[in-house]
């Protein structure tokens, strides 16, 4: 007999209504864009106007999640940028350089003094002034090389050290040189898809292109320059030892040494040693805040090696300016007044809240390893996505209504019941999009009308196997019962499989492939709810208020 209980009934059609509820606010909202300083106030917690979306006729208190729409829908901002990974090599040779001084410091008796030489940016010259000690100069050195990690095992050394005369040549070998492009580009890639979550987009497509570009496409960025302000700043910070204070910007720094301009005292130069104390990239959080006189600030905190460095440094040198640098200029340059050991404190500046905002975001991230070079930056108007939009209209709707014809002709009040679930599927399809967030692409869009397409391949199964059973001289209500228990099976194995396929296109694809794969995927949970729940719960409730002897399907 037909039975379905009355908790299963109240919770099919709650989640029916669910459903449609948070599809029904994409189409009585529009969106309003966000400025920068509005996202500057969502960091802080500001409530501003700009940050409201406005609603035609809909309450407040009921769901107002929309459907993202992506860059061929919107409109957004396009750029294809070029990692320079040739910069990683200067700045390792400069974290290396303190560490190839000490170790030879402690060899003084055999290889003399030793300094450091102008040399090119990938590499390091030291001259030893007792040429007689060369070969255990070269020993030492040697012996800080790492082991390079590659796709074959464990390869070469990371260093390679040479003699010319009484100098010592170190630069990078090439095996470390093609690992460490390939980080950088891996670590520039991660960091520029952070950073634009960060700021409130939504299903950017980040992706590598050859061996060290990236191709960047955001939706709803207002241009291709804004879209560069936010990931094209490297964010580099360190902290550093101030060696003088001066203003010509034209004196001879000493080896080891570099001339930093300062960014709130005009005409203000600070030399510093080049080799930092610790850097960004050992900050765990770094957020907005506020100085003790109510101005905006960024307070930061280090990891367990920075926080012991910064430590360390700050109980020896008491009394001593202590230069905080972000991208080669002088934020601050405070006087050390005690031992800070937690790791923790706060850069102050002329800031104002969006730039203190948009610092903590880019510290957070973390710093770009390289700088990036844009080749190619184009912004996306949305009339091409409206007429996409337009077109993914027409063509849902062609669908929609073939499918709804043909149901109601082939069979009947059953084909009207399926019908009925066909508009509730697609409702609960928006739903799923607007509560997780996704995005909505034209390929999104085709992935709605296969669904619409698809959506009723379960109710054919079934209403086939009730005609059979029917054929069978068993009455209605047990033809209806084994209708849906023999379809059951055949129903799953279909949609399990073609779910596996959204799945495997979802991890494996990207930017479209994704998009298709999401609505595919959603859709077929929705048909399976649909076609299983929905229309036999209509079925049912028909039939124990109508009581037919015979049914035709």
């Amino acid at each position: 007999m037909l039975q379905i209980d009355s908790w299963k009934r109240v919770l099919v059609w709650s989640v029916c209504v669910i459903g449609l509820l948070l599809a029904l606010p994409n189409a009585f909202y529009t969106r309003v864009e966000q400025s920068n300083d509005a996202k500057a106030a969502i960091e802080l917690g500001i409530d501003t106007p700009e940050m409201q979306v406005e609603a035609a006729q809909w309450p407040n208190w009921l769901p107002s999640s929309l459907v993202n729409l992506g860059l061929d829908l919107r409109g957004g901002a396009h750029l294809l940028a070029e990692v320079e990974v040739g910069d990683v090599y200067e700045s390792r040779m400069e974290a290396m350089w303190p560490e190839i001084r000490d170790a030879l410091r402690d060899e003084r008796a055999t290889v003399g003094t030793i300094r450091r030489q102008d040399s090119a940016p990938d590499e390091i010259r030291l001259r030893i002034s007792q040429p007689e000690g060369m070969a255990r100069a070269l020993e030492v050195v040697r012996g800080l090389a790492r082991q390079v990690q590659t796709l074959t095992g464990v390869g070469a050394t990371d260093i390679e050290a040479r003699a010319e005369g009484d100098t010592i040549v170190v630069q990078l070998s090439e095996a470390e040189k093609l690992a460490s492009d390939d980080r950088t580009v891996r670590q520039s890639l991660e960091i520029i898809r952070r950073r634009i979550d960060e700021v409130g987009t939504r299903e950017p497509t980040i992706q590598r292109q050859g061996a060290d570009r990236i191709l960047i496409q955001v939706p709803g960025i207002g241009s291709a320059g804004e879209l560069k302000e936010i990931i094209g700043t490297t964010a580099q910070l360190t902290f550093n030892p101030v060696v003088g204070r001066g203003t010509d910007p034209d004196a001879v720094p000493g080896v080891g040494e570099e001339i930093v301009p300062s960014i709130d005292e005009g005409g203000v130069y600070y030399t510093l040693e080049s080799a930092p104390v610790v850097t960004g990239e050992e900050l765990v959080d770094a957020q907005p805040a506020f100085d003790q006189n109510g101005r905006p600030a960024v307070s930061f905190r280090f990891n367990t090696s920075g926080a012991r460095k910064f430590g360390d440094y700050t109980l020896e040198n008491i009394g001593a300016p202590f230069a905080i640098v972000l991208d080669d200029e002088v934020i601050s340059a405070p006087v050390i007044q005690s031992h800070i050991p937690g790791g923790s404190g706060i850069i102050t500046g002329n800031f104002t809240v969006e730039e203190s905002t948009n610092l903590a975001v880019l510290l957070r991230a973390g710093a770009l390893p390289a700088g990036l070079e844009f080749l190619e930056e184009r912004t996306i108007g949305p009339e091409l996505g409206q007429d996409s939009i337009d077109a993914g209209k027409v063509a849902t709707i062609v669908a929609f209504v073939a499918v709804l014809v043909f149901m109601a002709l082939s069979y009947g009040l059953f084909g009207i019941f399926a019908n009925i679930a066909l508009i509730i599927n697609v409702g609960l399809l928006f739903g799923l999009l607007s509560l997780i967030g996704a995005t909505l692409t034209l390929p999104g869009i085709a992935g709605i009308v296969l669904t619409v397409g698809m959506a009723v391949d379960a109710n054919v199964l079934i209403f086939e196997r009730i005609r059979e059973e029917l054929k069978s001289a068993k009455g209605p209500a047990r033809a209806i019962e084994l209708g849906y228990e023999k379809a059951l099976s055949a129903i799953l194995d279909a949609n399990v499989t073609t779910f596996i396929t959204a799945v495997i296109l979802f991890a494996m694809g990207s930017g479209p492939v994704r998009g298709f794969s999401i609505t595919l995927g959603l859709g077929i949970l929705t048909s399976v709810f649909t076609a299983i729940f929905v229309t036999r719960l209509m079925i049912v409730m028909w039939f124990e208020r109508r009581r037919p002897k015979t049914i035709e399907v």
